[in-house]
């Protein structure tokens, strides 16, 4: 190769990495789009949203919150590797995909396009009962559940969660019947009622019936306990029952298309806004844990989140255990 055409495909590599860079650091050159695989007033939404009013200040354009529930989360993973564009990122909890090949033979997408960017959120994840029950431990429950075969309910969000109570009952031992619910609000109605005597859930969903006194939360399935949202609460690990440990992973997801300056500018401001007080005293004032981590934390989050859904696996046929709801 002469030194003159060396020369020139040394240029043309540079003028490549620098178009490369000038791009990443140009965006968002447009609106940007958060597709949440959840209701209005989830915890994902609402921190969707809070994020979305300081990120459009910061980038200088707008983004926009699109709420796509439904289908055990593929109604939303399909919206956002449809667009195919990396200004469309999908915001929400990372078991929606994590259990996903433990639940179907056949996935409808590859789970290597959905790149993990940043953690925002914790989602506190509780384990509540009927205060009328008058258990206030998880032993407690599980001696009342065996003095009563038969002769009692329980009930999860769907997915994940829903997995690991299952794994619960059946090391526990435990005679009880499971209830799905279509509808969150019948199902802590119902709670309240006492027609189901445990319920696993995100905080946020029962805090207003444990506020006011009808229930009572026994334990939290993450990790860790969360002493400014729920002090004095033991995790179930803690109480002896590893097999309801379960941490909700919230953040923000790519695609493989996202440039890597770009992930890093989503990672960095997305972590600047969680510092607001009025962002982390709203998130935890809902019963959300504000826990940001960088790209590297979130993906060893993610693998050992993934790694309690290959054990739950080994304990319930995940499969079969697909129940779809009955209320």
């Amino acid at each position: 190769m002469t030194r003159l055409r060396m020369l020139a495909w040394l240029a043309l590599g540079m003028s490549v990495l620098t178009a490369a860079s000038a791009s990443a650091q140009g965006w968002p050159g447009r609106t940007v789009k958060f597709i949440v695989p959840l209701g209005p007033s989830s915890g994902a939404d609402i921190t969707a949203r809070l994020l979305a009013d300081r990120l459009q200040t910061k980038w200088g354009h707008p983004v926009v919150v699109e709420n796509r529930a439904g289908g055990d989360g593929l109604v939303a993973i399909t919206a956002f590797l449809g667009a195919n564009d990396d200004h469309t990122l999908l915001f929400g909890p990372a078991a929606i995909y994590i259990a996903h090949p433990f639940t179907r033979d056949k996935l409808p997408y590859n789970p290597a396009d959905i790149v993990p960017i940043v953690r925002t959120t914790v989602t506190v994840v509780s384990v509540s009962v009927p205060l009328a029950l008058g258990v206030g431990t998880l032993k407690e429950f599980v001696d009342l559940v065996k003095k009563n075969p038969g002769k009692m309910n329980w009930s999860a969000v769907t997915g994940l969660n829903d997995f690991q109570m299952l794994a619960f009952t059946k090391t526990a031992g435990l005679d009880i019947a499971r209830v799905a619910y279509r509808d969150l609000n019948q199902a802590v109605n119902d709670l309240g009622e006492n027609r189901i005597q445990v319920y696993s859930s995100a905080y946020a969903t029962v805090r207003p019936a444990v506020q006011s006194g009808k229930l009572k939360v026994i334990a939290l399935t993450n990790a860790q306990r969360f002493e400014t949202i729920l002090p004095g609460v033991p995790t179930a690990r803690e109480q002896g029952f590893p097999a309801l440990e379960f941490d909700g992973l919230v953040g923000i997801f790519g695609m493989p298309n996202v440039a890597p300056a770009a992930r890093d500018k989503i990672m960095n401001d997305t972590i600047e806004a969680l510092k607001d007080p009025i962002v982390a005293e709203r998130l935890t004032a809902g019963g959300t844990a504000v826990v940001p981590g960088n790209t590297a934390e979130f993906l060893k989050a993610i693998d050992s989140l993934r790694a309690t859904a290959s054990a739950t696996s080994k304990i319930v046929d995940m499969k079969a255990a697909v129940q779809p709801p009955q209320k």
